[in-house]
């Protein structure tokens, strides 16, 4: 049969990025409290085009995900990548997997337990022999605003705020160190379920530690440096204000690499 694919192009330009988006799959992520947990992930897959040829072939995409274990780890991300690699006779292969973490929290005094879900994705791109994984996260956790309670006879504003990291490692780390460093960074972390004991605990912790964003994206940012096996990170606060009708946001980027994986 024809392969129309292969046929020349009648643009003759190099496609950066060419493929499939939006499958969703069964997943099986390393868990540090359980040894892994399975979830659903949309993924995205895709390789460079040449310009001479007309396009890709989309099948193989998928052959490649059917002939892969459903597990997310270092080793086999590079084993799906390589195979796309040569499924395509590509030059780069790249795949994203967005997908929820989830964690059970104990409320900090009744010990009440609940299931916190954290949105995630880690991307990956595979270059020759160069692989580089970039892991996106978001948390969310609670912030008082120092400037009213300074101000205020009574009382201060408080909201959810939102930690987001996108992080490239040198080795393996667990989400759950992630979490923990962005929940630290705040006046409070947030929790699936709360009685009443929890509930004046939390307030009382939180005003007791009043933040911005500033603070929070400091604090986190501070913690990553520090970190063994961070090469590069950029992590955002988003304040989803309780008195105003915008929100509040900052950031702070570091490391030797410029990140070149597209943010969604």
């Amino acid at each position: 049969m024809q392969d129309i694919q292969n046929s020349p192009a009648q643009v003759a330009m190099e496609i950066d990025r060419v493929g499939v988006n939006n499958l969703r799959l069964p997943l099986v992520v390393e868990d540090r409290a359980n040894g892994r947990q399975h979830s659903v992930a949309l993924a995205d897959l895709g390789v460079d085009l040449p310009a001479a040829f007309k396009g890709t072939h989309m099948s193989r995409f998928l052959e490649a995900l059917e002939d892969w274990n459903e597990e997310l780890s270092y080793p086999s991300f590079r084993r799906l990548l390589q195979d796309i690699k040569a499924r395509l006779e590509a030059r780069r292969a790249y795949a994203c997997f967005r997908f929820t973490y989830f964690l059970r929290k104990s409320a900090p005094v009744s010990g009440a337990q609940g299931e916190a879900g954290y949105d995630c994705a880690l991307a990956g791109e595979l270059a020759g022999d160069g692989f580089s994984l970039r892991l996106d996260l978001e948390v969310p956790v609670m912030t008082v605003c120092p400037c009213s309670k300074a101000i205020s006879d009574e009382g201060a504003h408080a909201q959810r705020a939102l930690v987001r990291m996108q992080l490239r490692m040198s080795g393996f780390a667990w989400i759950e160190e992630f979490v923990d460093i962005a929940e630290a960074s705040a006046s409070s972390p947030v929790y699936p379920v709360l009685k009443r004991e929890d509930e004046k605990y939390v307030t009382e912790r939180s005003f007791a530690n009043p933040c911005f964003v500033e603070d929070v994206v400091r604090n986190a940012a501070r913690a990553l440096e520090a970190h063994p096996r961070i090469s590069w990170f950029r992590v955002e606060v988003e304040s989803l204000e309780s008195i105003h009708p915008h929100n509040a946001f900052a950031c702070i980027e570091r490391g030797p690499i410029a990140d070149t994986a597209p943010r969604r």
